[in-house]
């Protein structure tokens, strides 16, 4: 029988391939919410926090955002276990005695991969990031406040040719103090406004607080005082209040607009940004390259069951995720660019699945 062109073993190893899949990914997602409840058990019962905000805010939020994080090792997990068992009892054999190649067996593998590749390549762009705010919010409202709510010495460019500079700014005021912007003209200074405070007022709206504005006109210069002025200037706290956990919230239209802007701005700090950003489109081949390597390392039946293939698929699987971590600190220092970081681990696992494929039993 076909569906879709599909063989009946097609849809029969599709099936199980993901019904494995899924029965794994609920497994571990129900251990890891009983340890994390355990780990979190004393701050829960604290009278501030509801019940409310447990399960909807933070929970509901922390499945999808674990999947994500567990769903390349869980794939491996998956091929591994579902492929030694077809092998084990001689199945992959009898394929492959029957006339059907090897290639042609991975059809099934790679469609099932597509789907929990586009499963993933959704859940990163805008399902994860918009659960991340309210998450986030919980973790730092009543665990660890990891968000920035003040900045020194920050300088960055409000428009072309116009630089403005904080000497500090706090985010619960609202207030910067010691705040200049300068304007140029073809890299000529020729206007420049000083101001003991200002104050965010809402989008793209300030208040400056004890002005001067000196105007240079060749060798004259104008000056302008005053007490309170308010102004439009092209940035928002969010521009330079950069938090670790600020790339996770944002989906990937915004964290791409988000990266340019800042570039444009002379911002540096980005790093961890430009790292989530290619990391997002780095995650969607990981399940095609991890089913590649697992389907070629459990295809062949070995003696003493699958135990010696799922220990080898979960130190590889192990060693990719481990691999991965490693490389985006590699971008944080400045080694390598963020999208090399993201698609090392990619391109030496590529290299693994294709000397495994050669490998493979035909």
């Amino acid at each position: 029988m076909k569906v879709f062109g599909l063989k009946r073993i097609d849809s029969y190893i599709i099936k199980q391939f993901l019904g494995t899949f899924i029965f794994a990914m609920i497994l571990i997602l129900a251990i890891s919410i009983v340890f994390d409840m355990n780990e979190k058990i004393d701050k829960f019962l604290k009278p501030e926090i509801t019940m409310k905000e447990i399960v909807f805010d933070y929970y509901l939020n922390f499945i999808p955002w674990f999947f994500n994080t567990i769903s390349a090792l869980i794939t491996f997990i998956a091929v591994i276990f579902f492929t030694s068992r077809l092998a084990g009892n001689s199945e992959v054999i009898a394929m492959l005695s029957s006339g059907m190649s090897f290639r042609r067996l991975m059809l099934p593998y790679w469609i099932s991969a597509a789907v929990i590749a586009l499963v993933t390549a959704l859940l990163n762009a805008f399902v994860i990031p918009t659960g991340n705010i309210k998450r986030i919010e919980f973790q730092n409202k009543y665990f660890r406040n990891r968000a920035v709510e003040s900045v020194r010495n920050m300088r960055l460019e409000v428009e072309p040719n116009i630089i403005a500079y904080f000497d500090q700014y706090a985010d619960r005021a609202r207030m910067g103090y010691r705040f200049s912007l300068e304007h140029f003209d073809d890299k000529k200074l020729i206007s420049r406004l000083t101001a003991k405070e200002i104050k965010y007022d809402t989008l793209y709206r300030w208040q400056i607080i004890d002005y001067m504005i000196r105007d240079f006109d060749g060798m004259y210069e104008h000056i302008t005082t005053g007490s309170r002025k308010d102004t439009t200037l092209r940035i928002i706290p969010s521009d330079f209040l950069i938090s670790v956990d600020d790339c996770e919230k944002m989906t990937t239209p915004e964290l791409a607009q988000y990266i340019n802007r800042q570039k444009q701005r002379g911002i540096g700090n980005i790093q961890t940004f430009e790292i989530e950003y290619h990391k997002r489109f780095a995650a969607i081949m990981a399940s095609f390259i991890l089913t590649c390597i697992g389907v070629a390392l459990s295809s062949r039946k070995m003696k003493g069951g699958m135990g010696l293939n799922i220990g080898i698929g979960i130190g590889l699987s192990f060693s990719y995720i481990l691999f991965a971590t490693v490389t985006s600190t590699f971008a944080v220092s400045g080694l390598v660019s963020p999208m090399i970081a993201a698609w090392i681990p990619n391109a030496l696992y590529t290299l693994i699945a294709a000397f495994l494929y050669l490998k493979a039993p035909r």
